[in-house]
């Protein structure tokens, strides 16, 4: 069978596009000193909410917490907005503040989104190539897949995959990141667009 968006998702994108463009271009603005509270984000995200991760972007820029530090345990725990695994995540986000000059020299060295990520994965506790991506894409860069189990799931509803693989290696994922993007080109949709589109049909809005 062909792969296709099916009417559902067909019927959303044309409902939605004006809302998934403006959000994209969102995440192009989003200004460098913010950036360090968007990678924090994407370290909350992993098996927890992304409502709550947000909450807790959000509280840490309200504390201040890159320029002047404080207690990030209590934050991440918070019954509220409660991170899995918050003891962990809270010391790769200490870690990331100590060696936020390296990161941000990394980002700012204007190389492909492709040798970005690669590099972050490296350098980023916490961080495989979905969180790398998801970091990315959340400051601006495009084309780079965020391969979660939603996604997936929409993969294989829009014949794409045959079924939801583990993606256990680098290899698998960037084999489903290349299949994704040769969809996208065959329905002539960027693959931002496409996946912000996957995301809200799941979710029911367009977050980030």
């Amino acid at each position: 069978m062909k792969a296709s968006l099916p009417p559902h998702l067909q019927t959303l994108y044309l409902a939605s596009q004006d809302q998934i463009r403006g959000r994209l271009e969102d995440f192009a603005r989003v200004d460098r000193s913010a950036w360090f509270y968007e990678l924090c984000f994407c370290l909350c995200t992993p098996q927890s909410r992304a409502t709550h991760a947000l909450r807790v972007q959000q509280a840490l820029q309200g504390m201040r917490y890159k320029e002047e530090g404080g207690e990030v345990v209590s934050v991440l725990s918070n019954r509220e907005h409660y991170i899995r695994f918050h003891n962990t995540k809270a010391r790769r986000i200490e870690a990331v503040r100590e060696d936020w000059e390296q990161i941000d020299a990394i980002l700012a060295s204007g190389r492909p989104s492709r040798e970005l990520r690669s590099e972050l994965v490296t350098v980023v506790n916490g961080f495989g190539l979905k969180e790398a991506s998801h970091f990315l894409r959340n400051i601006g860069h495009r084309d780079l897949a965020i391969i979660d189990r939603h996604l997936l799931r929409c993969l294989v509803e829009c014949n794409v995959l045959d079924s939801i693989p583990t993606v256990g290696s680098p290899k698998v994922y960037l084999n489903i990141e290349e299949k994704f993007r040769t969809f996208c080109l065959d329905i002539s949709l960027e693959m931002d667009e496409v996946d912000l589109l996957f995301w809200s049909s799941i979710a029911g809005e367009v977050l980030k």
